[in-house]
């Protein structure tokens, strides 16, 4: 329900901002591009509520490109013609292979791809010829945490409340972080946490955080992580404020900017090889999504014994994923407008 809450405000907030639009889009071809796109998104996303996973990718796909075009015209980094998108920008191959194995490329940064177009907009990296799995996009999704598609190690967003920052000046941010694996609580080790918290830039910038034994152990203390009955578990961390003592709306702040939104909440992304940073959750779902379009669009059979729930392991995962894209990534599209239109 909270969701489908956020969902139908997204789009509401969508739709009247039709009537004026934001940044860029407020006149000429960019306007009429703007509210277009937006209507043919909004309705893509009711189609896809309406179908089942046979034909549902193709739909809340080519609903969120659309959004895409939208979100360039209201980009004021783009000038010219520069928010005019071309073509996909992103390419999937690898049909005949396994379906976490299935590999995703896309153009360079400079061309007017809308996948290369919008992510640069975004500030989110594109990793041209150097193919990424299905399975290490698929293990960005927030909604994909249990829903792992292999049982190899994964990198997942690591949620993080605002609600637990405390009400009065600190020098210190001081949080609990979520969704730990278990591979680094069962470690226990500094050594392990370290290599863990490396892919992750804004948790890496900690300055220190809660361990066991800190009296007897000093330097040497281990990290003191909460684990859950489910699996994995959480470590509270500690961020040095650049000003000093800082308010709670200030260290909210210093939060928001090393995190990205998803569904309500907030979450540190991990650092996938070949990027050199963090992929925006909105372009984790445009690569996954793109892929399972074309997938279902260009290789019908290979499709329907992928969500086949009678003999296929990921059948399930994939219609959870489908359900949710109708309901996260609205939410999304509305964050990146008001994003690229400040």
């Amino acid at each position: 329900m909270h969701i489908n809450v956020l969902t139908d405000r997204a789009w509401e907030w969508l739709r009247a901002s039709r009537s004026e639009p934001p940044g860029r889009a407020s006149s000429g071809a960019r306007r009429k591009t703007y509210a277009t796109a937006l209507e043919q998104a909004g309705q893509m996303f009711k189609a896809a509520a309406a179908v089942g996973p046979a034909t549902r990718p193709l739909q809340v796909f080519y609903g969120l490109s659309q959004a895409g075009r939208a979100v360039a015209a209201a980009a004021w980094s783009l000038k010219g013609e520069d928010w005019r998108l071309e073509a996909h920008g992103i390419k999937a191959t690898g049909f005949d292979r396994a379906f976490p194995d299935i590999e995703i490329r896309t153009d360079p940064p400079d061309s007017q791809g809308s996948f290369t177009r919008v992510s640069q907009v975004l500030a989110s990296p594109v990793w041209q010829l150097a193919p990424v799995r299905l399975e290490d996009v698929w293990d960005l999704l927030p909604v994909n945490l249990d829903y792992p598609l292999t049982e190899r190690e994964r990198l997942t967003p690591l949620e993080v409340s605002e609600h637990h920052v405390g009400q009065h000046d600190h020098p210190l941010l001081s949080v609990p972080v979520s969704d730990i694996p278990d591979r680094v609580i069962d470690a226990g080790t500094r050594v392990a946490l370290a290599e863990f918290m490396a892919s992750y830039p804004g948790l890496d910038q900690h300055e220190s955080y809660v361990t066991t034994r800190a009296l007897t152990l000093g330097p040497d203390a281990l990290p003191d992580f909460t684990r859950y009955a489910e699996g994995g578990g959480a470590l509270q961390v500690n961020w040095l404020m650049p000003q000093g003592s800082a308010t709670e709306a200030e260290r909210r702040q210093h939060l928001r900017a090393m995190t990205h939104g998803h569904g309500g909440l907030r979450f540190f992304f991990p650092v996938i090889a070949p990027m050199a940073r963090e992929l925006h959750p909105l372009m984790a779902w445009w690569a996954v999504l793109y892929t399972l379009s074309m997938l279902a669009r260009y290789e019908p059979a290979r499709w329907a014994a992928h969500i086949n729930v009678d003999s296929s392991p990921h059948a399930v995962p994939i219609e959870r994923l489908l359900e949710l894209a109708i309901v996260q990534v609205p939410v999304l599209i509305r964050d990146a407008v008001a994003e690229v239109a400040r």
